[in-house]
């Protein structure tokens, strides 16, 4: 088998924007080496986010992995924790937990807290776990705890027989930028999720007066979980695989999918990422003999968040020039190639959105078809089609 390497721009694809002519960020930036893929492989698209599954990263890239939804899905939470190699019991849930920044009057207007840096996030992070988790008084054992992760994303951790998941209804942050926190908060789909919901509002009300002060002055839980069973990529497809990525949730999804995860210093999750670092990354692996690397930006993700054009348009030419051709023109001879992102973010919405996503492929063996560039317009005219489910591992690695 040969090489394989995945390039994943987070959140990459858009919609046409009137100040680029009608075109998309994709379309109007210079990406010669995602555009190579294109012309020695052949495109199309896949369906990441299917109706009736949240429309959050997780899901995205356990759909890019050939997860099954149905039945693999576990929420964010339990993903980031075995990110940060936290042990998850069988009577322990875990919430993601975002940071976030809220106005006198309830608004949300920052899901990322102002991007907090590492200092003032460990500093938040203490606060919570002194003043409220060490106060919570709970039922039969019961206690809560909090994670620190990377800069805005964190955990909260909840032990007990009581407590659910699944039973508890919640939004995205990202979403909801403007809007009133009491009208989002978490609660329960079933009666089972209730006392769940009952104690992150608890949290959140806390939290409030603990971080008062601060940029980062609220929590907002969400994707919780159990610990579940995930297939593994090397045991279905025969690979030693590798994930090189920065933010907890990508790098706990490979990991409880059995590919090694590699910690790149500078890697930040944001615009001023390590890109060469990244990259030099995946040329390593390769060469210590991984079969199957996994490469993940978020920067594109971040940016198409935050509504900037110019931001966003950087974001995709830094990852194609500063990883994606560094990658190609130092790879052994006969890797396979992919590119595509897991999921859109419209910049007009600054939001994640179901279309589904470009995609090409170039791999030894495999004749091109007549797509020249890679972008939302021209994938969908390639020989690989409408793709979901488990086609794109299928195709590459089988």
């Amino acid at each position: 088998m040969s090489k394989t390497v995945v390039f994943l721009g987070d959140g990459m694809a858009d919609e046409p924007i009137q100040e680029l002519n009608g075109k998309t960020p994709l379309e109007a930036a210079n990406t010669p080496a995602m555009d190579r893929i294109a012309k020695c492989g052949q495109s199309g698209t896949l369906l990441t986010l299917p109706d009736g599954f949240p429309t959050s990263s997780d899901v995205a890239n356990l759909s890019v992995l050939g997860g099954d939804l149905a039945t693999e899905l576990c929420g964010r939470g339990p993903l980031e924790a075995a990110s940060q190699g936290i042990p998850m019991g069988e009577d322990d849930v875990v919430f993601r937990m975002n940071l976030v920044s809220v106005s006198p009057d309830g608004i949300l207007t920052d899901f990322s807290g102002g991007h907090i840096g590492e200092k003032e996030q460990i500093e938040a992070i203490s606060l919570l776990n002194s003043q409220i988790a060490d106060n919570w008084k709970g039922n039969d054992g019961e206690y809560i705890k909090f994670y620190a992760g990377v800069s805005y994303r964190n955990l909260i951790l909840l032990h007990g027989k009581a407590f659910s998941g699944a039973a508890v209804a919640y939004d995205k942050p990202d979403d909801n930028s403007g809007n009133q926190v009491k009208e989002h908060l978490p609660r329960a789909k079933t009666p089972d999720g209730e006392y769940t919901a009952k104690v992150l509002n608890e949290v959140i009300e806390k939290a409030s007066q603990v971080l008062s002060g601060r940029t980062a002055n609220g929590v907002w839980p969400w994707s919780g979980g159990k610990a579940g069973a995930i297939h593994s990529i090397p045991e279905r497809y025969g690979v030693k695989g590798a994930i090189v990525a920065a933010v907890d949730v990508i790098n706990g999804l490979g990991r409880v999918m059995g590919l090694d995860v590699i910690k790149v210093p500078g890697a930040t999750g944001y615009i001023d990422t390590n890109y060469e670092g990244k990259a030099d990354a995946a040329l390593k692996a390769l060469a210590d003999g991984y079969d199957f690397v996994y490469v993940h930006i978020e920067s594109t993700d971040e940016v198409s968040h935050a509504q900037d054009l110019k931001l966003k348009l950087q974001a995709i030419e830094d990852f194609d020039r500063r990883i994606i051709k560094r990658v190609m023109d130092n790879a052994p001879q006969g890797t396979a190639f992919a590119v595509l992102p897991d999921h859109p973010v419209p910049l007009a919405i600054g939001r994640h959105t179901r279309t589904p996503v470009p995609v090409a492929i170039c791999k030894p063996g495999m004749t091109p078809d007549l797509v020249q560039s890679y972008n939302e317009k021209e994938a969908p005219n390639g020989a690989l089609g409408a793709m979901k489910g488990s086609d794109f591992m299928d195709i590459l690695l089988k």
